[in-house]
């Protein structure tokens, strides 16, 4: 199924403000299908497991604290072109910058607390998925 999924991360920040709900909508309004989702509270040791990929970046000790500090939604969406129609949806990583009627230039605050993670590539996509769902947790 590569290049028809993304996986997405409802970061604890939109949960929180109560954005969860619509967040979810506004993803099914634009196409996606939900295969999988769960409510999960990280470990700090879950979390830097998952964000691994960063671990030499500046902002590695800060995102792990943050993901683990309060319950996140995951989800495995599906569309064609997931990954890449996720990022425009989301868009840019601050919401400062983010194209008006993206998630996060309207749920995000910060870098950090800009509402959602979405996966950047398909292999990344993949491993993000495996992460959190088993194949018994996906509804294709």
């Amino acid at each position: 199924m590569s290049g028809n999924i993304t996986f997405s991360m409802i970061k604890p920040c939109a949960i929180s403000r109560n954005y969860t709900g619509n967040i979810i909508q506004f993803i099914i309004e634009h196409g996606f299908k939900i295969i999988a989702m769960k409510m999960i509270w990280l470990s700090r040791e879950e979390a830097g497991k998952f964000y691994e990929i960063h671990k030499e970046r500046p902002f590695y000790e800060g995102l792990v604290r943050f993901i683990s500090s309060a319950p996140i939604i995951a989800a495995i969406l599906e569309k064609e072109n997931a990954v890449d129609d996720f990022r425009t949806l989301i868009g840019n990583t601050d919401p400062a910058k983010a194209t008006q009627g993206t998630i996060r230039a309207s749920y995000g605050t910060d870098i950090q607390q800009n509402a959602v993670h979405g996966s950047d590539s398909d292999e990344n996509a993949q491993r993000e998925a495996n992460f959190f769902f088993s194949s018994l947790e996906r509804f294709y």
